[in-house]
């Protein structure tokens, strides 16, 4: 994967990208070479088909029913994390789970009305719909926006409460803290440009607001040549995994005891100088038996499990209508 990336970055070859959250599936494609009849992109408006809405989604109502994990699995997991977080082991792990669906909606539907800065579709598997960017290049400078902290927004007062929560701000913190120094590997003068922005998000289950940040450093001067290494480097995204890093990981696969497969991997373009990429968290997944849709939030030793439980539901839907 790496050789490959930087084979194209050499060449300033436009490509896209998508890497599940073990890298042990990527999938890299010059842009000239991707069939939009297997796989459609829309990354923030640069996209390989003619923008349509879907039939459906202007015809009727979005039906979208949710058959979540029982409680009962869900704390067995979140027992198991917590304790590991007791014993020092993690301050911050993000705990998902897939919920099963049926939805009036095909996947291509939901790509084509999803209203997000980033979707892929790879026909007959997955569709993503998020609103998280991973890392952006822009001429030699990389920045990274990690989000941390849902609420509803029809609560009242809902962006001073999210903004005020205590638990909220330590786990964006974290974070924030773990992306500066993912960042800082790869890049000079990181800093934090803008902490805890606000962001309002449109859903079938009615508008949230989300809590990002932006941090930033500058790239070498030749950073295209090394574009695998600067982008492998920061794998698994910091805000899908937690705090130490790869301890979190081993204790999510414990925990989870599910494969995330391409759930909170990534997928981007390098158009040959910069690059624009996301976390692919809003994800649903074509399976055997159905559709499921992967979804989570960070845990730590302060989390209420009920609250967790529910915000993991909360997080199944499909922001078009």
């Amino acid at each position: 994967m790496v050789n490959e990336f930087n084979s194209l970055g050499r060449q300033k070859r436009p490509f896209l990208f998508i890497i599940d959250f073990d890298c042990a599936c990527p999938i890299i494609f010059p842009l000239e070479s991707i069939d939009p009849r297997s796989i459609c992109y829309d990354i923030r408006g640069v996209q390989n088909r003619v923008p349509q809405k879907s039939t459906a989604s202007m015809c009727e109502k979005i039906r979208l029913k949710k058959f979540p994990v029982s409680f009962e699995k869900y704390i067995f997991s979140f027992k198991f994390v917590t304790a590991c977080q007791c014993a020092g082991d993690s301050y911050l792990c993000n705990l998902t789970f897939p919920t099963s669906i049926e939805i009036n909606l095909s996947l291509d539907d939901i790509f084509s009305s999803a209203r997000a800065p980033y979707r892929l579709l790879v026909r007959d598997k997955f569709v993503v719909f998020s609103p998280e960017p991973f890392v952006r290049i822009e001429e030699g400078v990389i920045s990274a926006y990690p989000m941390k902290g849902t609420i509803r927004a029809d609560i009242p007062d809902a962006e001073k409460i999210i903004l005020a929560d205590e638990k909220e701000f330590a786990e964006h913190l974290t974070i924030v803290d773990l992306l500066r120094n993912d960042l800082s590997i790869v890049a000079k003068k990181v800093c934090v440009e803008k902490f805890r922005y606000v962001e309002r998000i449109e859903t079938s289950n009615g508008p949230l607001l989300q809590v990002s940040s932006k941090i930033r450093g500058v790239l070498p001067k030749n950073y295209h040549e090394s574009i695998g290494e600067i982008t492998t480097a920061l794998l698994p995204a910091g805000s899908v995994t937690g705090a130490p890093k790869k301890r979190t990981v081993e204790i999510i696969k414990q925990a989870e005891r599910y494969a995330r497969g391409y759930y909170t991997g990534v997928f981007g373009w390098f158009d040959g100088n910069n690059l624009d990429s996301a976390v692919m968290i809003r994800f649903i997944e074509r399976v055997p038996d159905g559709l499921v849709f992967k979804s989570g939030g960070g845990i730590t030793v302060y989390s209420d499990a009920e609250k967790e439980y529910l915000e993991l539901i909360e997080k199944v839907y499909v922001p078009v209508g």
